[in-house]
């Protein structure tokens, strides 16, 4: 019976560190891939990781938008402020398990601090909230 009970724990420990190998996996893919989107100044790859509905802020200047139209407000932040570099300086959780990042965007008059908010939906990882902020 001993034996038996193991098996079920091994089994049940293995599909939670699987489960928690691809959670890790997914959340990594979205911030590598959200980075190099900020770097090049791709709001259409930046597009591809944002929520349905996701909030951005511009200096102060706060809105909530549609994933296409966040798409068009980042294209013309990209047109004004075009990218010299994206770098991470610190990347967290919650402890309600949201994920966040704090960056650099560098343009070649300056730096936005850039915070993003990224939070699970379904099964997917996607950027939630999005603030720049001139430094």
């Amino acid at each position: 019976m001993l034996s038996k009970l193991m098996k079920v724990w091994i089994l049940a420990l293995f599909c939670f560190l699987a489960f928690s190998g691809t959670t890790l996996l997914a959340q990594n893919e979205v911030i590598n891939n959200v980075r190099d989107a900020l770097k090049t100044g791709s709001s259409r790859e930046l597009s591809k990781y944002l929520n349905n509905t996701v909030e951005i802020s511009i200096d102060g200047e706060k809105a909530s938008y549609s994933r296409n139209q966040a798409e068009f407000v980042l294209k013309d932040f990209f047109n004004k402020y075009p990218p010299a570099g994206f770098r991470y300086v610190h990347q967290g959780s919650s402890k309600e398990g949201l994920k966040y990042t704090v960056g650099t965007y560098s343009y070649d008059r300056g730096e936005f601090r850039v915070f993003m908010l990224i939070k699970q939906f379904g099964g997917a990882y996607l950027v939630d909230k999005i603030d720049f902020n001139r430094e």
